[in-house]
C-alpha cells in the first residue's frame, strides 16, 4: 500500500479522478471534480492537494487537503476531505493512516490546524478530533466543524 501525491504520478489522473467522483460526485458534477484535481497538480502551490492509496497500482482509498470544503468557514484552512475507502479494505485502519499522513502534510506545510466536516458520529472524535464550531453549506444547513492541532 503506498499513499502518492496526485501530482506526483499524472499517469494516473483520469483514473484518480473517476474514483474520487464515484466516491463523492454525482451525474451533473464530473466536470466539477475534474477541474478542483487538475488544477490541484500545480506543485508550487501547497494546497489543494490530492492523494490516492494504491495497492498493486489499483485505488483503493483517498483523500485531499482543500482550501476549503465548500463551507461558509472561507477563513479556515486546510481541509481535510473526500476521505475513502473501498468497503473490500475497510476495518484494516487504512482510514487512520490516511489521517496521519494529512497531519504530516499538514505539519511540512506549516499549518496549526487542520479542519474537516463530517456527519459521521465519533469517528474523528476516537481519534482524537474535537468540535471546532459550526458553518453552513450552500444549502443553510449547520454543519459541525472537527479541528485538530497539528503538534
Amino acid at each position: 500500500m503506498k499513499i502518492i501525491e496526485l501530482s506526483k504520478r499524472p499517469d494516473l489522473l483520469d483514473n484518480a479522478i473517476q474514483y474520487f467522483w464515484s466516491c463523492w460526485g454525482k451525474e451533473s458534477n464530473f466536470d466539477f471534480y475534474r477541474d478542483c484535481i487538475e488544477n490541484a497538480l500545480n506543485p508550487k502551490n501547497d494546497l489543494p492537494k490530492f492523494f490516492i492509496v494504491l495497492e498493486n497500482e489499483k485505488i483503493i482509498a483517498s483523500y485531499a487537503l482543500l482550501v476549503n470544503d465548500i463551507i461558509s468557514r472561507q477563513d479556515l484552512k486546510p481541509w481535510f476531505a473526500c476521505l475513502f475507502v473501498n468497503e473490500t479494505h475497510r476495518n484494516q485502519g487504512i482510514a487512520g493512516k490516511l489521517l496521519n499522513h494529512a497531519i504530516i502534510q499538514t505539519k511540512q506545510k506549516g499549518y496549526k490546524y487542520l479542519y474537516l466536516n463530517s456527519d459521521l458520529d465519533n469517528f474523528y472524535e476516537r481519534k482524537g478530533w474535537i468540535i471546532f464550531s459550526k458553518g453552513y453549506n450552500v444549502f443553510g444547513e449547520v454543519i459541525p466543524i472537527f479541528q485538530k492541532a497539528i503538534l
